[in-house]
């Protein structure tokens, strides 16, 4: 990456968490979100977390990396760090936004990667890259969340008698605020 094009970077990612100090998404948005994966996990065992970030901390900006290296890594750090990995059946799903570069990640558990092929999670993304870019940020989480829930649903469905323990937080989270 040129100097230049590291600059310009830096400055979409300050530019960026300025503004959504002010405004990262509604509140009404969160709480329909949060709302709608609540209501999809009531169909299956698996967990959904969503993460919008407004842009990458300092540690993973001073890399002079590619977007989709950048945005990968902290997706799976975040996968980490909000311990998605760690649900009983190992199928949590991260959806993870990056509002600064326009980058969008899914990251699986073993559990559920293991039985969906990667093209299924890269075709979700590119769905919901497309939204994005549309501006119908809600509308493409909720599909992406649907969608999700679809696969969950098929490979790890509840018993009748069962309900979701519900390992995970149903409220997106937001970075960098």
């Amino acid at each position: 990456m040129s100097f230049v094009a590291y600059v310009q970077r830096l400055l979409a990612h300050a530019w960026r968490e300025a503004l959504a100090r002010e405004y990262p998404l509604p509140h009404a948005t969160l709480v329909r979100l949060g709302e709608h994966v609540s209501h999809c996990e009531r169909t299956h065992s698996g967990e959904i977390r969503l993460y919008v970030e407004t842009a990458l901390p300092w540690d993973s900006l001073k890399q002079n990396a590619p977007t989709h290296i950048l945005s990968r890594q902290r997706a799976v750090e975040l996968f980490s760090s909000e311990r998605v990995w760690d649900t009983a059946q190992n199928n949590g799903v991260l959806i993870y936004l990056l509002l600064a570069e326009r980058s969008i990640e899914i990251i699986a558990d073993r559990g559920i990667s293991q039985r969906v092929d990667k093209a299924v999670w890269d075709a979700m993304v590119t769905q919901l890259s497309k939204r994005c870019r549309e501006g119908a940020i809600e509308a493409g989480l909720t599909e992406t969340v649907t969608e999700v829930s679809a696969l969950l649903a098929q490979h790890f469905p509840l018993r009748a008698g069962e309900h979701n323990t519900n390992e995970l937080a149903d409220f997106p989270a937001l970075g960098r605020q």
